[in-house]
């Protein structure tokens, strides 16, 4: 379900935010992302496979030698979730990261922007994935631009150039605001979780910019499901 004027459903809701950040864990706010743990930083992340009840505060993680459970409603959860994190992305003790929640903040890449970008939905073409594919000569996974809705049927790149149109999809109505830069993040396989193939210069060298996706601001609410029509 999306909503006039909010994001992606718990998108980027909750973080680890760095010991050194400055967040006020009990006063969240907007912080660049270089402020927390993240993949750009920390390709070590994608070794892990998580599961996150937002209800009940479980955090469920495969490091891939097996299930570790934390708690993040209680003081040892979250120490427990920090210690683990810190040691698989190779943080001394003394620099465990701080479990955050957001409440109405969304710790997204353009949050610093306005409260407008922070609750963008970002899209992501796959027409636009596979013509950057055949074009590097190496097939890109879609999953390394994280985006929270993946279209199909427009012209590869069309996105791009759609900036200020509007679209329907299920029963929400959506405006496209921006393109997305791409960050170091995308460098890194999901599967391996190491720095393969860079995607921004990739980019820059085949198009002549950093660009994949774009974000969209949600005008009017509505139930999106698997499969709707979009509708220019």
């Amino acid at each position: 379900m999306l909503h006039a004027a909010r994001g992606f459903p718990l998108d980027r809701a909750f973080a680890f935010a760095r010991h050194d950040s400055g967040m006020d864990i009990s006063a969240p706010r907007p912080m660049p992302k270089s402020k927390f743990l993240v993949l750009a930083r920390d390709a070590a992340l994608a070794r892990l496979t998580t599961h996150f009840d937002a209800a009940s505060l479980l955090l469920t993680v495969n490091d891939g030698a097996g299930h570790l459970t934390f708690d993040l409603s209680t003081q040892n959860g979250m120490a427990g979730a920090s210690a683990f994190l810190a040691q698989t992305v190779g943080l001394p003790d003394d620099q465990r990261p701080n479990f955050i929640r957001g409440g109405d903040i969304r710790f997204t890449d353009v949050c610093m922007t306005s409260a407008q970008y922070m609750h963008c939905v970002s899209i992501i073409n796959l027409a636009s994935v596979r013509a950057f594919s055949a074009a590097i000569g190496t097939a890109v996974d879609p999953h390394r631009f994280r985006g929270n809705l993946l279209i199909d049927g427009l012209a590869p790149f069309a996105e791009l150039e759609m900036i200020g149109h509007e679209f329907a999809v299920g029963g929400a109505r959506l405006r496209i605001l921006k393109r997305t830069m791409r960050c170091p993040a995308t460098q890194v396989n999901l599967q391996t979780a190491t720095r393969d193939l860079d995607v921004p210069e990739l980019l820059h060298e085949t198009y002549g910019h950093r660009d994949m996706g774009v974000y969209a601001e949600v005008i009017e609410g509505g139930k999106v499901h698997l499969g709707d029509e979009v509708l220019v």
